[in-house]
């Protein structure tokens, strides 16, 4: 019997302002962890690549477009994904913050948080991780 694992992507988009790094999160619209923040993403539709997975999801969910990304990490911890054993690949980015951010999709809100004061939030499956990896290649 073969096994589903689900495969998502996750943009970590960092900008700095005044020397200090902020990170883009979005506050999902549906469970799993609605109304938590989270890093834009989601599932990879079949035969999509991973990266313009990832960028059609950072899109979407903050109206946020970027021409390079690099490939960080993947995560696949079980139970990291209260609907099933999920994989994500997560991107990183690097833009200015003057962007304009427009939720949609399955985002409610979307803002920039100083990266320093993450640590007094909780956010959405192991997005908090997903950071930290990805801050090494700042």
């Amino acid at each position: 019997m073969a096994q589903k694992i689900s495969v998502t992507v996750d943009s970590v988009v960092f900008c700095k302002v005044n020397n200090q790094f902020k990170v883009l999160l979005i506050q999902r619209m549906k469970e799993p962890f609605k109304d938590e923040w989270a890093l834009p993403g989601g599932f990879v539709n079949e035969g999509e690549d991973l990266e313009t997975a990832a960028k059609r999801e950072l899109l979407e969910e903050t109206g946020v477009k970027v021409e390079s990304m690099q490939q960080v990490q993947a995560f696949g911890e079980p139970g990291r994904d209260p609907r099933g054993h999920t994989i994500s690949i997560a991107f990183l980015s690097r833009i200015f913050c003057e962007e304009d951010l427009k939720a949609s999709d399955d985002a409610k809100d979307a803002k920039w948080f100083e990266i320093e004061k993450l640590h007094e939030m909780k956010l959405a499956f192991d997005h908090d991780e997903i950071i930290n990896v990805a801050q090494q290649f700042l």
